[in-house]
Parts: C-alpha cells; structure tokens; sequence
C-alpha cells in the first residue's frame, strides 16, 4: 500500500493554537470486524494493536486531574478492546459524556450480544457510520453484507431507546464514497430520516458528513487511481477560513492505543505527535498539565476540515 505521509508533510495551512482541552478522544486499537475502503487507521480483523488496562487506568487519571467533560471512543471497532466496558463506565461513573464510535455491525458479532444493552444501561451516546441509505453503496465502501447487520444493529438500538427522543442520543455518520466532499449536511439528514423511516421505521437524531483524509487506506487508493493531487486541489480550492474556529484539534487531544498524544486522530495515523521540545508527548506526562502551550501540527491533511462546510468528528462546522 502506498504511504501519502511524504506527500502531506510540507505545507502553507494557516498556523493554529489549542484554544482549550475539553475532549478526549482514544483510539483503543485497530483490530476491526470490518476492513473499509475510506478508512483512514488501515483498521481490519488481522490489527492486534490494543491499548492495555495499565493505559486505560492512566487515562482515568488523566481525566480525574483535568475535570474532561468528553469522552470519545474509536478504534477500529473500540467495543473489541477487552477494557471497553472497564472504561465506558469509569468515565459515566465520572459523569463525563461518553461517545462510542459504533460500526453498528458489531453489535451483532459473537460476544457483543448484549453490548447494545450496555451501552444503553450506562448512557453511552453511539455515533455510527451509515456512509448511505442504500445497499448497494454501503456494501461496496464497507463490505458485502454490512448494510443488512447495520440495519439490524439501528433497529436493535432503536427497541432500547436511542434515536427516540429518550435522551439516547444516536447520531449517523457519512462519508463520500469517493475524492468529493459532502454534499450539504442539513439537507442530506432529511434525506436519511425520510427514507430510514420509510423502508425500516428507523429513527436517528443527527446525521454528521465527514471528509475523507487523504491517508491511510483512503490515501493509498486516490494514489493508485492518480486522483490524490486532484483531490488536494479540491480541498484547497474549498477552503473556508471561518471553519478554522471550530476544527476539533482545537479543544481535542487524541491518544493512540499506547498512550502517545496528538492533535487529531488523523495526525495520530501519520505519526505527528504533540511534542514537547523534541520528545512525542505520552499520557504520563499530562497528568500535571495539559498542552495548551503546543502548536498545532499541520499537513495538506488539514484542508479536508476545512473545506466547504467544514468536517470534524461532530460534523460539519459553522461555516
């Protein structure tokens, strides 16, 4: 697979500071029971890379020392790290809002029987990738036979509550299929609400559109296509100044399944840590204060959150 990380390193994207630190979101590992065209963390059932309980334990501290409101899980498939649940519900336990960035197919993977009623039980918010409405499309971005077990995971999480206005909150996630950005968010969820009722009586509470980055998985397919530098242009010619407020690097830390720091979870896949000095920030060294002082670090990446209405992991921005 081809590496885009030389080809995103040098670049003219304005300079940013972290404006505060309100969100931490953890990538418990890569191992995945999906294997997806648009993924950027090159997420599949052969990753063995977990974070461990000793982790885990020092990322409550973490969150104990600095009063963090949110919680954001991912993976690859994050419910498949043993200390999933350990953790989920340490940090409801703490009060903090807890998101779980849910592939909706795992719900129905042997073992995960009841994790729906987990999630439920303890107030977890779902975040789930629907990258469509329709079969055809899911199917050929993530795999034949994803779109039935999703439908079947948004109809198990529909019986207990989320998506009803209970204060379970679920929200859909989508992605282009290709080198295009989304088309307009608000528009888009009206599509999805009418059309998930209409074929499933499904209901959900918002629908986020993402970006693709190009790295990773995604990355390596616009190269093998020659469509990456065309795809950058795109971005760059789309480019909206006002979005630079509410990019996510700028209250998030990201933080690897070993501990390490960075600005996104995109930056976490191109290895560009937050740094202090020259040593990558981990963990242990949060626990008596938070970066605030570290620049941003930047690559031709960062236009994907900018451009048009904006991408970040809650969505499209302001702009």
């Amino acid at each position: 697979m081809q590496d885009t990380r030389p080809l995103l390193l040098q670049t003219d994207f304005p300079v940013m500071e972290r404006l505060g630190v309100d969100t931490l979101q953890v990538n418990l590992g890569y191992r995945c029971n999906q294997t997806c065209s648009h993924c950027h963390v090159n997420a599949g059932p052969s990753r063995t890379e977990s974070m461990d309980r000793d982790t885990v334990d020092l990322l409550l501290e973490v969150i104990d020392a600095h009063g963090i409101a949110h919680l954001d899980l991912t993976g690859g498939a994050p419910e498949l790290n043993p200390h999933f649940r350990h953790l989920a519900r340490e940090a409801r336990r703490r009060g903090l809002d807890v998101t779980d960035r849910c592939n909706l197919s795992i719900l129905l993977e042997p073992g995960q029987e009841d994790l729906a009623d987990f999630l439920a039980a303890e107030g977890i918010a779902v975040t789930a990738s629907l990258p469509c409405y329709l079969e055809d499309n899911v199917d050929a971005q993530r795999g034949k036979g994803v779109y039935s077990r999703s439908i079947e995971g948004l109809r198990r999480l529909n019986a207990l509550g989320y998506g009803q206005g209970t204060g379970l909150r679920l929200d859909l996630v989508f992605n282009p299929r290709g080198p295009t950005l989304p088309p307009a968010q608000q528009a888009l969820e009206q599509d999805y609400k009418r059309e998930l009722r209409a074929r499933f009586d499904i209901g959900f509470d918002r629908l986020l559109t993402l970006s693709n980055l190009p790295v990773a998985r995604f990355g390596a397919v616009l190269l093998a296509q020659g469509s990456f530098h065309d795809y950058i242009s795109l971005l760059r010619e789309n480019h909206d100044s006002r979005n630079l407020e509410q990019v996510m690097c700028r209250r998030l830390i990201s933080v690897d399944w070993r501990g390490f720091v960075f600005d996104c979870d995109f930056n976490q896949m191109l290895d560009l840590p937050v740094l202090a000095s020259d040593r990558r920030l981990h963990l242990r060294d949060l626990l008596h204060a938070l970066p605030l002082g570290a620049p941003i670090r930047r690559g031709e990446h960062c236009w994907a959150c900018t451009a048009g209405q904006g991408s970040s992991c809650s969505g499209a921005l302001a702009a």
